[in-house]
């Protein structure tokens, strides 16, 4: 049994999972939050066998000058709970404190944007990025493309453990196909910001709605570009064909994928997308932007449609060419339970996790 510290940047339906995962083992682990971001990402709370660790840190958004209250008060955690290993990310936020603790072992976790786009930003990102995964112990990725660029930022392949995070797979499973066949029904679940691309998807549907009337997208979530959507849609005359179910409970979200014919994501980065996983897991063909983390798992023609990343004319013509073979969507939508089941598996994955921990334990001074 080891103790364990899991420092994470909020609480989400992610962190929720692994902490799940983790409160099943024999370790004794202890969650700390880096920050709270002004909106609820999981309503869900704790496992009772994870105990919260209180500290300065958590309460609100964490801003730069808070750098050295949070770092101090990191290292009075540390002393008094004395862990026997540290599983940190972002890369550039609760990991690099940790790293610049001096606390050994670190188990730098990766959440994809941390490395594909904040390792991007400037100078100073770049260097903690490097700083961060050059004292870890070990980093845990959810792609090839994430494996790829902890290397290039220094820290040696044979302690980057490469897995993706996966679904439940009996909860996201393939249920009914959808019931009204004079429609055709998309599904996007993805956040309304820039980096998701929504805007993307609603130029898209503009393009094709006009001259196919039985399309119908239900755009779940919200986001800071609400308004420009609704615009989008309303000065395209398709604002009868859209739906905003809003934001829907995790428990909600099995039967909004079986409900739609098609998945759509039109992220411009992404490593391994848990929700294009759980919507191979029940059965759906999918339409995503031709992006590193997708390639992975969208293979052209038998699970799905991949279209050139940013382009509104390229998601529109994919979205026809759905409609237009829909008699081939049951069986792309079967390849793309079977890829979830030989490779997304969480159940499975979540044993890499353990590996990776072991192999920091085994690291130690």
């Amino acid at each position: 049994m080891a103790r364990v510290l899991y420092f994470t940047r909020d609480y989400t339906p992610h962190d929720h999972r692994f902490l799940s995962g983790l409160a099943k083992t024999e370790h004794r682990v202890y969650y700390l939050q880096l920050e709270r971001r002004g909106h609820t990402l999981e309503d869900r709370p704790l496992p009772p066998q994870i105990e919260q660790i209180r500290w300065k840190g958590g309460m609100r958004p964490a801003r730069l000058r808070d750098g050295p209250r949070l770092y101090l008060d990191l290292r009075r955690v540390l002393s008094e709970i004395q862990p026997d290993l540290v599983h940190a990310g972002p890369i550039q936020r609760s990991a690099f404190l940790v790293a610049l603790s001096g606390y050994q072992p670190l188990v730098s976790m990766s959440w994809g944007y941390d490395l594909i786009q904040d390792a991007q930003r400037n100078p100073l990102w770049r260097w903690a990025t490097r700083y961060t995964l050059r004292r870890s112990a070990v980093m845990i990725g959810d792609c090839d493309t994430i494996r790829q660029l902890a290397v290039a930022h220094g820290i040696p392949g044979e302690r980057v453990v490469t897995f993706p995070w996966g679904v439940d797979l009996e909860r996201f499973s393939p249920g009914s196909p959808p019931g009204n066949a004079e429609t055709f029904t998309l599904l996007s679940t993805r956040g309304w910001e820039p980096i998701y691309g929504a805007d993307i998807i609603a130029q898209a549907f503009v393009l094709v709605a006009r001259q196919r009337p039985e399309l119908r997208l239900l755009m779940l979530g919200g986001g800071s570009q609400a308004n420009l959507l609704r615009k989008i849609f309303e000065r395209g005359g398709v604002e009868d064909q859209v739906g905003f179910p809003g934001q829907v409970p995790q428990v909600e979200l099995p039967r909004y994928y079986r409900m739609c014919d098609v998945y759509l994501s039109a992220s411009h980065s992404d490593g391994t997308s848990i929700s294009l996983l759980e919507a191979m897991a029940c059965g759906r063909p999918v339409i995503v932007s031709d992006i590193p983390g997708n390639r992975e798992w969208v293979i052209p023609g038998k699970n799905g449609w991949l279209f050139a990343d940013g382009n509104p004319a390229a998601l529109a013509q994919a979205i026809l060419q759905a409609v237009e073979h829909r008699s081939q969507l049951a069986e792309m939508g079967r390849a793309s339970r079977q890829i979830a089941e030989a490779r997304a598996d969480w159940k499975a994955n979540f044993q890499r996790l353990l590996q990776a921990y072991q192999l920091a334990l085994n690291a130690r001074p």
